[in-house]
């Protein structure tokens, strides 16, 4: 049994990576009001900026650690290239999915459908028990994401089609895989390792696929120093706290717990731009509040 207050540790770590990546959106939107650019470019220029300090800090803090491929064995490395893989099919699928299904239907399907996949494989695959608390965590957590983010969309405004509903499955599907398979390496390696290799094939997956959608290359000051604090925030040291934080939480746990991300998008949204928070939104907060305080509580195997 691992200890409380290491899982605990580990829960926050999870919760501060959420918090971190529900701000993305609202550094997107500064930036699509600045400048042309477009989602890939972006999520390419977040990788890209992360990568290198995942390398730096890997030289810095890994200790007698040092990084080198040669100490990774081969079947490792292949799991931290496929994370890598992935990383690029969700970030690549989910911004083809907008233009065919729409911001809101896209992104409750890439969200939502992700733990529920996460925890059909640990059941039936992983054979990773399932407590009732986290049923109940996962029930409410996946219903309060789809209450917050109805309460977010405009009616009558976005066309759903079949080609866009694939596409955001593709994408919640390589964000299921990319917590599978970070929870199956995070144990042996330093997660600065992991997360090197990682983003490194992820921004080269993406920077292939730039010449078909046009690569965004240049950017006024604000659009720098915004990609900027999206590199080295929400990429670099959120993804740096998950892959510790997955350590003695369970895949599940983990995939439920991000979930935190659209709450913090909805309550930035509300401080800043002063969007309406309804009263299907706090409700839908309301529920993904009772999911953490049931992970919290819960006990850890």
């Amino acid at each position: 049994m691992l200890s409380q207050n290491t899982s605990r540790r580990d829960f926050l770590f999870i919760v501060c990576a959420s918090v971190f990546w529900g701000t993305v959106g609202i550094a997107n939107r500064a930036i699509y009001e600045s400048t042309a650019t477009n989602a890939l470019s972006l999520a390419f220029w977040r990788l890209a900026i992360a990568t290198p300090l995942f390398v730096l800090a890997s030289w810095r803090f890994s200790g007698r650690r040092p990084f080198s491929i040669r100490h990774i064995k081969p079947r490792d490395l292949g799991v931290m290239l496929l994370m890598g893989g992935l990383q690029a099919i969700y970030q690549a699928c989910y911004s083809a999915a907008i233009p065919y299904a729409g911001v809101t239907v896209s992104t409750l399907i890439a969200l939502c459908a992700a733990p529920v996949m996460v925890a059909l494989f640990s059941t039936l695959v992983a054979r990773e028990g399932l407590t009732l608390a986290t049923i109940i965590a996962l029930i409410s957590a996946v219903g309060g994401t789809i209450l917050l983010l109805l309460a977010r969309s405009h009616p009558g405004v976005e066309n759903v089609s079949w080609p866009g509903i694939l596409l955001a499955l593709l994408a919640a599907g390589g964000y299921a895989g990319f917590i599978l398979c970070g929870r199956f390496v995070s144990g042996n390696y330093d997660p600065l390792h992991v997360n090197t290799v990682a983003f490194g094939v992820g921004a080269l997956c993406l920077l292939l696929l730039g010449p078909s959608t046009g690569l965004v290359l240049a950017y006024p000051v604000w659009g720098w120093l915004l990609l900027l604090y999206l590199g080295c925030v929400p990429t670099a040291l959120a993804y740096a706290l998950f892959q510790i934080g997955i350590r003695s939480l369970s895949a599940t746990v983990v995939s439920i717990v991000t979930l935190c991300e659209p709450f913090t998008a909805a309550l930035l949204a509300w401080l800043i731009f002063r969007e309406a928070l309804s009263l299907l939104g706090l409700l839908g907060a309301g529920l993904l509040l009772v999911a953490m305080v049931l992970i919290l509580l819960g006990p850890r195997k």
